[in-house]
């Protein structure tokens, strides 16, 4: 298909760049990249949405949250100080 395509300044130095290191037309260079492109995964498609299960954590038997120093002293042992 034969069409014409304008181009934007900074997309076509990188082209550039491109043909002279990979010794490919301008036409073998837009090819390959259009190809990439469109094989690529779309935004939408990546993002799955996170989502987190709530479940009963329960309490730990000897641990009274009532007693925050005692608490922390079991946890972190008597040097917390």
């Amino acid at each position: 298909m034969r069409t014409t395509l304008t181009i934007d300044d900074d997309v076509a130095a990188k082209l550039r760049d491109e043909m002279a290191k990979s010794q490919r037309s301008l036409k073998e260079v837009v090819n390959a990249f259009l190809r990439r492109g469109l094989r690529a995964p779309r935004d939408e498609d990546l993002a799955t949405p996170f989502t987190v299960k709530a479940r009963p954590m329960g309490l730990r038997s000897g641990f009274d949250l009532d007693d925050i120093g005692g608490l922390l002293e079991s946890l972190d042992g008597v040097s917390r100080r």
